[in-house]
């Protein structure tokens, strides 16, 4: 079933990304007046097609959901009347030909601004960003920060939960190398933080947490489930929201603590778990799903802990932005994650980021039913990161790429005549070989994280 959930959530996921994409072709073609003959979500065999009244193109959603194209009249591809030829993509100005290229990339990081946009205005809870605990090994512990400091902006950012104010500090050392963080003090005063990479090699993301060294303020919680990640070991194993966690191997569990240590340190290990479920005791076997991250090894089963209100009432707050407010920060945030992409590719490229940070269909699949099990919001950000990539990707400047098809016409504009044929052709057999070589390694890294 969660397999199921899965590939539907990724399927709708390529459906909207790929609708989105092309539509910017699409709207900017017709607009330019170029005559759009097919707009196809979907490669291969057409599953369905229609025409509307009075439009020439042809709407298609085709068998395989990895992409989609929009076709149109164009000379280099057949013949075409002479009281078509002004409708032709080939016989429009450079500046409209680069404008309808250009649209498909435009409209992913529209898409990401509104998706962001929708998140900020509908509000985000989570934990107060409050500093639980510094370890001694951390940069942190040397900034200044103390325990109990009340994160409350980081470079000048507003941060009302843990997730905004981490994710915050992690980014722009990632970007930059260094961070300023204002904090509230225990006793009322305010304060200032200030961390600092000590030397120029950026880390992998996994492993900056672990350098940083901040963890949150955290309730003392009994163990007892809430939501359970649709295919992870919690699922697999038969647990259910509600479900209070007694023991593990015979071992008695008293806080949510004690079971987050049992399983993160026993990755592939079977666990005999005690559980309480409408009071009757019963025993269940799970194996937490093995997880290598940042260097590091550990157990994952993918359920949350259920949080009482009252709880949630003292260590929980909102993160959410009025309408108008929201709208600058959306389009920071969308500029912000396409450098941070950007800048990840180069890393990669240059040999300074492992290339384990490429994530496969396997892994959107996974990351596309986890966050539509969680809800519609999770998936939303999860869309708008997407469609941040896909924007950045296609940029590039590879032949079969947008990218590369700005890259072409960045030549004619310099010579003042299109490449030759014979060039373009050349060189779009080795962007396809270019493009091939990346999905199968990022196939083997799924692979590799799924069997390895």
């Amino acid at each position: 079933m969660s397999v199921i959930i899965s590939l539907l959530s990724f399927v709708l996921a390529l459906a909207i990304l790929v609708t989105v994409h092309e539509f910017g072709h699409f709207w900017v073609a017709r607009k330019c007046g170029v005559k759009v003959l097919r707009f196809s979500v979907g490669f291969g065999k057409p599953l369905f097609s229609f025409y509307r009244k009075n439009d020439p193109t042809e709407y298609v959603v085709a068998g395989i959901p990895l992409g989609g194209y929009v076709k149109m009249l164009d000379e280099s591809e057949g013949s075409v009347s002479d009281s078509e030829k002004h409708l032709a993509f080939n016989n429009k100005p450079l500046f409209s030909r680069i404008l309808i290229v250009l649209a498909g990339p435009v409209f992913n990081f529209i898409f990401a601004i509104v998706a962001f946009w929708v998140i900020l205005t509908v509000g985000e809870k989570g934990l107060k960003p409050i500093v639980g605990e510094l370890s001694k090994a951390g940069m942190a512990i040397e900034s200044g920060l103390e325990v109990g400091d009340e994160i409350t902006a980081v470079n000048g950012h507003p941060t009302t939960i843990w997730r905004i104010a981490n994710g915050h500090i992690m980014s722009e050392l990632l970007n930059s190398g260094s961070v300023d963080i204002t904090v509230l003090k225990s006793d009322g005063r305010a304060g200032t933080a200030h961390l600092m990479l000590k030397n120029d090699s950026i880390p992998e993301p996994a492993l900056l947490n672990k350098m940083v060294g901040i963890t949150p303020k955290v309730p003392t919680l009994r163990p007892v489930l809430d939501e359970i990640v649709n295919g992870e070991a919690a699922d697999v194993a038969g647990l259910k929201k509600g479900d209070l966690i007694l023991a593990v191997n015979q071992n008695r569990v008293s806080t949510w603590g004690e079971w987050v240590t049992y399983t993160r340190s026993s990755p592939n290990t079977l666990l005999s778990v005690d559980v309480e479920r409408n009071d009757v005791v019963i025993q269940i076997s799970l194996t937490p799903k093995q997880i290598e991250e940042g260097g590091e090894t550990f157990g994952r089963i993918g359920a949350s802990v259920f949080i009482d209100d009252s709880v949630i009432e003292q260590y929980n707050s909102v993160y959410s932005l009025d309408l108008v407010t929201a709208v600058p920060e959306s389009i920071r945030l969308t500029v912000h994650y396409s450098v941070l992409t950007l800048k990840m590719i180069g890393r990669m490229l240059v040999g300074t980021a492992s290339v384990d940070n490429l994530s496969g269909p396997i892994s959107l699949a996974q990351y596309a039913g986890q966050t539509a099990s969680i809800g519609l919001i999770p998936f939303l950000k999860f869309l708008a990161f997407v469609s941040i990539s896909l924007g950045v990707l296609n940029l590039l400047p590879i032949p079969m790429l947008d990218g590369g098809h700005l890259f072409f016409y960045l030549i004619e504009g310099l010579r003042g005549k299109p490449v030759s044929n014979e060039v373009m052709q050349v060189s779009m057999r080795a962007g396809m070989m270019v493009l091939m070589s990346i999905m199968l390694l990022a196939m083997f890294i799924d692979l590799n994280r799924v069997f390895g």
